[in-house]
């Protein structure tokens, strides 16, 4: 399916251009039922696909009482999220916010300043490792796109300049955002399909639905537990591998998984690989020894935060972070194929794959 690029909120991770970060293990389509109990029923599965946010999105609901309506209703959802934090998607929100960096303060939506304000917040406590206003190097780079080429240093050091998250002030009271420097760039990428995600999983809880898979392009939340009261299996993407093949498998319920690895988005120049995470301190895709970082917890707005977070961070100091976080684990994948996990990771997560081990 074509699509135009200006229109979506380009997330740090692109399920259409390579393979996407988690793959769901679960056994069930759309015309076979989870569960024994439910076998006799011609279908307990309704599903729909949309593309939007640069990415194809799947959302199953396991409850025979979901309705057309229903995914019509979730398809606005994430047009709205679309024509409020879409970076590149003209009259957008954001896209207006960034058109007035340097101009004073820019009023916004309820949602939009919650979603700066978080992303704000990430970047105070990982010392702008995770970075909300990389948006200039983002576009400089264009990576993920046909023309992605490795910038002229100069250029790089004058995208620079205008990265900076301290210089993004919020008025809580007013909803104001101000950019104090022209030329500065927002980009809601690493938190924005997180953000979507716990929207859609709100509205299927709230109409009473207790068992549903929501797939953005990799972002994955299982709402509640599958039919029968069993985990789902989710299975973590093998980042040397094409979609489809697996490290190991998380087994969780009313939980989120998201990953950010080097595999997702990149080119090739002159025999070396850039992938899309990209250093805020720099200017160049972050050389760490990782090749990928998932995060497990419960909201998705912070699992995305999260796993650009200690990608960027690296090993060590992202295990320092997450362990400050109870409510969360994490799984880093180095280029070693050496296997490193949070405290409490081995009440979700088994690895399956003899390529990798779990380090000592």
């Amino acid at each position: 399916m074509k699509h135009p690029r200006k229109h979506s909120i380009p997330r740090v991770s692109t399920a259409l251009i390579v393979a996407i970060s988690i793959v769901l293990l679960f056994s069930g389509c759309a015309n076979k039922s989870e569960t024994k109990d439910t076998a006799s029923k011609p279908s307990n599965i309704k599903q729909q696909s949309y593309f939007i946010f640069d990415t194809i999105v799947t959302v199953k609901i396991y409850d025979a009482k979901a309705s057309d309506q229903d995914f019509e209703q979730i398809k606005g959802l994430m047009e709205t999220i679309d024509n409020q934090m879409s970076r590149t998607k003209e009259g957008s929100e954001l896209y207006n916010l960034n058109q007035h960096a340097g101009k004073g303060p820019f009023k916004v939506s309820e949602e939009v300043f919650q979603v700066i304000e978080t992303a704000l917040d990430y970047a105070e406590k990982t010392n702008g490792r995770f970075e909300p206003t990389i948006g200039p190097l983002v576009d400089l780079w264009n990576i993920g796109h046909e023309n992605a080429k490795v910038p002229k240093q100069a250029d790089i050091d004058e995208k620079l300049k205008l990265v900076d998250y301290k210089k993004v002030k919020l008025d809580k009271e007013n909803l104001t955002v101000e950019l104090e420097q022209p030329g500065m760039v927002v980009d809601l990428g690493s938190i924005g399909k997180g953000y979507a995600a716990d929207v859609i999983a709100k509205y299927i809880r709230d109409q009473g639905y207790t068992s549903a898979i929501i797939d953005l392009g990799g972002n994955i939340f299982a709402v509640g537990e599958k039919p029968g009261g069993l985990d789902w299996t989710i299975g973590v993407q093998d980042p040397d591998e094409t979609r489809g093949n697996q490290i190991g498998q998380a087994k969780v319920k009313d939980r989120t998984i998201v990953t950010s690895g080097v595999y997702e988005r990149y080119f090739v120049e002159n025999g070396k690989h850039y992938h899309h995470i990209l250093d805020p301190k720099t200017g160049y895709p972050v050389e760490n020894k990782l090749n990928s970082v998932t995060i497990v917890t419960e909201k998705s707005t912070d699992a995305d935060a999260l796993s650009t977070s200690l990608f960027s961070l690296g090993l060590e100091e992202g295990l320092r972070f997450i362990e400050t976080k109870p409510e969360a684990e994490a799984i880093f994948i180095t280029t070693d194929h050496k296997v490193y996990t949070s405290s409490g990771i081995q009440k979700y997560f088994d690895l399956t794959n003899e390529h990798y081990q779990f380090a000592e």
